[in-house]
C-alpha cells in the first residue's frame, strides 16, 4: 500500500513543479513511511512516491523506470497474480530487474497494450508514463478498491491518491464556498457520501472503479470503461457443487491476499464474513493475530462474541474499546483522511481497531465486499417482501398508489403501499437515505430540485435492465454503496495508521463464482441472506456464527448524541461558518428532538456535523489535524523496525 503523485505537464515546466509537488507529497506520508521517492522526467513528468513496503522489500523502489526509461510508473495496490504474469510475459521478451508486482505492470502495459488492466487480479491505482508516445495511462481496479484522483490545470494534469495532495493545484480549494459542487453536496446529504466520479470541489475528479484514463498534453482526458460487473444468475441443479465452488474460490483468495513480506493481521467482528476470512487465512497462517472494537454500551460491542469466535478458531484476539471522547477527540483526524465528507459512524470503530492493529501488524484482511457480493443487506428481502404488490397488474397498482397517498402518516401499511407501487429504481438508490428531497429543501440554503438521487443511478439502472430485482439492487450497490462509502472508509481508516487493508472478498475470481448465484440462494423466501455463501462456509465457521445476523462493528451514535455528545454537538454546529450553505438552526432542533425522543434523527444529525468538521478543514481552515511532524517520524520508524 502506498501513496502517489503525479503531475505531467502541457507546458514543459515539471522540474519547475517539483518542489511543490514535493511539499504536496508530505500530506500522505502516512500511507507510505517507508521510503519517498520524488523523480523528474525530462521536462514533461514528475512522479512523487510514499512506499508502503510488502513485497521485494529491498527493491521495487518507486517511481520505477522500465524499458531503458521509457516508462516511468508509480502504483499504489497489490496485483495477487503477479507472479503468474511475470511468467507470461518472460515468455513474450519481457526482461525484469527487481521481483515485485510492479514490474510486471509495466511490462505488461508495453508488450500487451492498455487492455493488460483487464489481466490484473488485485488492488490497484497507477499511472504510466511512456515517453516515447509522450502518453499517461492511469487505471484504477475493478471495485475501486484503491482511489485515484486527478486535476486537469492550464499547465497539465495532477493524479493523486488522495484529494488532499491535489488541493495546492485547485483554483477550486482556493475559491471558499464558491468552489464546491452544489450536487455533489445535495447527493451527500441523501447518501451520506459523495458519489463517484465526482468531489466535493467542482475541479477534482475520480477516476471510477473499472476505469482507465489516458491524456496527451493538449488534449482532453479519455475515459475508458474496462470492467464493468457481468451478473449472470444461473439455475443450478447442483447447490452443493456452487457451495463447494464459492468455498475453493474464497480459501484461493484469501491465501493470494496472505502474500507479504511483513506481518499481516485480520479485522474479526461478530458476522461471518470476517470470521470466515480469519478461518480461511488460519489454514494458511496459523499464527494470524486477529483485532475486535467495541463500546460499553448494551448492544453495541461485538468483542465477546469476536472473543469467541477466535477462542474457537485458535487464533489470538486484540480488542479496542472505543469510548464517547475517543470519539469526539478522533473526528476531526478522521473527516481529514476522508478528503471528502462520509456520515458512516462505523468509521470511527474502524479507524481504532486499525491504530489497535497497526501495532502489532503492517497488514490486514477484512471482509468488505460479501453483501454486495452474496446479497447480505437486509434491504435486499424487500423485492421478495413487496412481490403481493409489484406482482398485480399496473391499473391496480396506479389504484393502491392513489390509495397510499391519502392514508396518514403512521398508519401501518402506508408505507408498504408506497413501497411496492414506486418503481425499484425510483424507490431504491443504496443502503442510506439520509434526508427527503422536502427535507433537503428546508435545509440547503441553495437548494435545486433539479437535481435528484436518479441522477447518480439512472445510467446504472439502464446497465442491469436484464437483472431480477435483487441482483439489480447488488448491481447499484457496486457503483454506488460500496465504493463511496464501505471501500473509502476502509482504505482511509487503515492508511491513516500506515496499515494496509486487505479484502479477498472483493476478488475478481471470486466475483466470477458469485455472479452466477441464482436469486433464490441469495435471499431465501424466509427471508435468510447470503444463503448460499452461508451454506458453504458452513463447517468452516464457528457454529454460532453461520446464521448470526450482521452487527459491522456498530456505534451508539443515538445513544450519545443523547447524552455524552449532545453539547458537543451543539458546538459544532454553533461554530460552524457552513450556515451559507445550510440551515444550521433547523439542524439544532433536529438534535434538541432527538434527545428529548421525538424522533431518532442521529443519522441526519451525524451526517451535517461532520460535513461541518470538513468544512472547518479543508474551507475555512479553522481545524488543522493533520498529524505531527513527530508523529510521522513515529511511521517510519515503526515500518523500518518491520523491514
Amino acid at each position: 500500500m502506498c501513496g502517489l503523485l503525479t503531475y505531467v505537464s502541457a507546458c514543459g515546466d515539471a522540474s519547475q513543479q517539483r518542489e511543490g509537488l514535493a511539499r504536496a507529497l508530505e500530506s500522505i506520508h502516512h500511507r507510505g513511511p517507508d521510503e519517498t521517492g520524488v523523480r523528474v522526467s525530462g521536462d514533461d513528468v514528475v512522479l512523487g512516491f510514499k512506499r508502503l513496503a510488502f513485497i521485494d522489500v529491498e527493491n521495487s523502489h518507486q517511481p520505477l523506470e522500465y524499458a531503458d526509461g521509457r516508462y516511468v510508473i508509480t502504483f499504489n495496490g497489490e496485483i495477487y497474480n503477479y507472479l503468474d504474469l511475470r511468467k507470461q510475459l518472460a515468455e513474450v521478451g519481457a526482461s525484469f530487474a527487481t521481483e515485485g508486482d510492479t514490474e510486471a505492470i509495466v511490462a505488461a502495459y508495453h508488450y500487451w497494450g492498455p487492455e493488460f488492466v483487464s489481466r490484473l487480479r488485485g488492488m490497484f491505482a497507477f499511472i504510466i508514463w511512456d515517453r516515447f508516445e509522450r502518453t499517461a495511462f492511469a487505471a484504477r481496479d475493478q471495485f475501486g478498491i484503491k482511489p485515484l484522483h486527478y486535476t486537469v490545470t492550464g499547465r497539465g494534469i495532477f493524479v493523486a491518491s488522495e484529494k488532499k495532495a491535489l488541493l495546492p493545484f485547485s483554483a477550486a480549494a482556493r475559491s471558499g464556498d464558491a468552489g464546491l459542487d452544489p450536487a455533489a453536496l445535495s447527493h451527500y446529504l441523501t447518501l451520506q457520501y459523495v458519489p463517484e466520479p465526482g468531489t466535493l470541489h467542482v475541479d477534482i475528479d475520480r477516476l471510477e472503479s473499472g476505469e482507465s484514463l489516458t491524456w496527451k498534453p493538449g488534449q482532453e482526458v479519455q475515459r475508458h470503461r474496462y470492467f464493468r460487473p457481468d451478473f449472470r444468475p444461473t439455475p443450478t441443479d447442483s447447490p452443493e457443487r456452487l457451495f463447494g465452488e464459492i468455498r475453493d474460490v474464497l480459501r484461493e483468495s484469501v491465501n493470494l491476499h496472505l502474500q507479504s513480506e511483513v506481518p499481516l493481521g485480520a479485522f474479526l467482528s461478530s458476522g461471518i464474513d470476517s470470521t470466515a476470512i480469519v478461518a480461511l487465512a488460519r489454514e494458511f497462517k496459523p499464527d494470524i493475530k486477529t483485532f475486535t472494537a467495541g463500546y460499553e454500551v448494551d448492544g453495541y460491542s461485538e468483542i465477546t462474541v469476536a472473543e469467541q469466535s477466535a477462542k474457537w478458531l485458535g487464533v489470538q484476539n486484540y480488542p479496542a474499546l472505543i469510548t464517547a471522547n475517543d470519539m469526539m477527540d478522533a473526528l476531526p483526524r478522521i473527516v481529514w483522511h476522508l478528503d471528502d465528507p462520509v456520515a458512516d459512524p462505523a468509521l470511527v470503530p474502524l479507524y481504532f481497531v486499525a491504530k489497535k492493529a497497526s501495532e502489532q501488524v503492517t497488514a490486514v484482511l477484512s471482509g468488505e465486499g460479501a453483501d454486495e457480493f452474496f446479497g447480505g443487506y437486509g434491504i435486499y428481502r424487500e423485492p421478495l417482501s413487496l412481490k403481493p404488490i409489484t406482482s398485480l397488474p399496473d391499473p391496480l397498482q396506479k389504484g393502491l398508489r392513489a390509495v397510499s397517498k391519502v392514508i396518514p402518516e403512521g398508519v401501518k401499511g402506508k408505507s408498504f403501499l408506497e413501497r411496492g407501487t414506486t418503481p425499484l429504481n425510483e424507490r431504491y438508490y443504496g443502503n442510506a437515505r439520509i434526508f427527503t428531497e422536502a427535507e433537503k429543501s428546508v435545509l440547503m440554503r441553495q437548494y435545486d430540485p433539479a437535481v435528484q438521487y436518479t441522477d447518480v443511478t439512472e445510467q446504472h439502472y439502464k446497465d442491469a435492465a436484464y437483472l431480477d430485482d435483487v441482483t439489480q439492487m447488488q448491481y447499484i450497490d457496486l457503483f454506488t454503496w460500496l465504493r463511496g462509502d464501505i471501500l473509502v472508509k476502509a482504505d482511509r481508516m487503515t492508511m491513516a495508521h500506515s496499515l494496509e487493508g486487505r479484502v479477498p472478498f472483493l476478488d475478481i475470481g471470486v466475483f466470477d463464482v458469485a455472479r452466477r448465484i441464482p436469486q433464490e440462494l441469495k435471499v431465501t423466501a424466509k427471508g435468510v441472506r447470503k444463503y448460499a455463501l452461508r451454506q458453504a462456509l458452513e463447517q468452516v465457521v464457528p457454529p454460532q456464527i453461520v446464521n448470526r445476523p450482521k452487527l459491522g462493528f456498530p456505534v451508539p451514535t443515538r445513544v450519545w448524541l443523547k447524552g455524552l455528545m449532545f453539547d458537543w454537538a451543539r458546538g459544532i454546529l454553533a461554530d460552524s461558518r457552513a450556515g451559507d450553505l445550510l440551515d444550521l438552526a433547523y439542524v439544532d432542533r433536529l438534535l434538541q428532538a432527538h434527545r428529548a425522543g421525538e424522533a431518532d434523527n442521529s443519522r441526519k444529525v451525524w451526517t451535517v456535523l461532520v460535513f461541518c468538521v470538513w468544512h472547518a478543514i479543508f474551507v475555512e481552515g479553522r481545524i488543522d489535524p493533520r498529524p505531527a511532524p513527530a508523529e510521522s517520524a513515529l511511521l517510519t520508524k515503526r515500518a523500518v523496525r518491520q523491514r
